[in-house]
């Protein structure tokens, strides 16, 4: 969308009437919206509310419901971004977007209820900055770590008590209800390995993304491929090397939607790192994870003050197993096991 299509879009919002703008979801992205979908559609279908869809990316399905419940509005990522969130005049804010109040978006200078919802079952105390759940006035929490460790820190920094929900998480819920078995395995052919790594300079695509997709398809097996989203924007040349080595072998996929779930319900094994997918993953589908050991994904160097293991590094063991990623070459090994 161009910077004309924002400012007209943002204009738009600015424009409905006070007593329309109860409640407002802030989306990043179309990544957002497989989160945001079912408390939307409990809002709308189920309590009759209406409400307003504000992304900054035009290809949103949230943009795109078609329902007169729902109103959207695509603001872009720039100045009508930040525009909206410092001026914005409503009862509630929910978004998914971190570090609110932190960086170059702002709490408006009216008096908005802001909530945070989680896309993930990480803990909140490692993988993202110190701060970066402190400007929020309500937080969905997935699991009851979460809510244990925001506690925490306020308690260690006297910050204001935040409302805690114990919300759970829609993701894992939408797996375990639609889960289902895999095709049979008869031989490494049959064998199907999603790889599914975080974003970042020490995440498995940079590390060694292409040597692993090689050995997997090599030792015969199906690979599916599926890095996240943020991955695409900082660092596509990772994933288009990859590809454009294997585009012509029948048993690599590549999948760049996050929504999507045929991938996750018909592979047998699933291959990542620090990502939340593999919770997902071995949660919602019971279905092992081999996570590649390389370091942490640590945003915030003064985690180990919370005195918590975080979730994503006390689950790995009990999920799956670890490998090295200087051995790589043991993969096809470890997933038939």
């Amino acid at each position: 969308m161009s910077w004309f299509g924002e400012w007209r879009a943002y204009r738009a919002f600015k424009r409905t009437p006070r007593d329309e703008r109860r409640i407002v979801f802030l989306s990043e992205s179309g990544q957002d919206w497989h989160h945001f979908a079912p408390v939307i559609r409990h809002l709308t279908d189920v309590l009759g509310e209406s409400l307003l869809y504000v992304s900054s990316d035009p290809d949103d399905p949230g943009l795109h419901q078609g329902k007169p419940r729902i109103r959207g509005f695509c603001v872009g990522k720039g100045v009508w971004r930040i525009a909206f969130c410092q001026f914005l005049d409503a009862d509630v804010l929910v978004t998914q977007i971190l570090d609110f109040g932190n960086l170059e978006l702002k709490r408006s200078v009216h008096p908005v209820h802001v909530i945070y919802m989680f896309h993930s079952l990480i803990s909140t105390h490692m993988a993202d900055r110190a701060n970066s759940f402190d400007n929020y006035d309500t937080i969905l929490c997935a699991g009851p770590h979460q809510l244990r460790e925001i506690r925490r820190r306020e308690e260690l920094h006297a910050l204001p008590a935040k409302q805690l929900v114990p919300h759970g998480y829609g993701r894992l819920e939408e797996l375990l209800a639609n889960r289902r078995e895999p095709p049979p395995i008869a031989g490494d052919g049959d064998i199907h390995v999603l790889v599914a790594p975080s974003w970042g300079e020490q995440t498995i695509l940079p590390v060694c993304g292409g040597p692993l997709v090689a050995t997997l398809l090599d030792a015969g097996f199906r690979v599916t491929l599926r890095p996240h989203y943020q991955t695409r924007w900082m660092t596509p040349a990772v994933i288009d090397a990859i590809a454009l080595r294997h585009r012509d072998n029948p048993r690599f996929r590549l999948i760049e939607q996050m929504g999507e779930s045929d991938s996750l319900y018909d592979s047998h094994v699933m291959i990542t790192d620090w990502s939340g997918a593999g919770q997902d993953y071995g949660m919602g589908l019971e279905k092992p994870v081999l996570y590649i050991d390389v370091p942490p994904k640590a945003r915030n160097d003064t985690w180990p003050e919370l005195g918590m293991e975080p979730f994503e590094s006390w689950v790995r063991t009990r999920l799956g197993a670890l490998l090295s990623p200087g051995a790589i070459a043991e993969a096809p090994a470890r997933i038939r096991e």
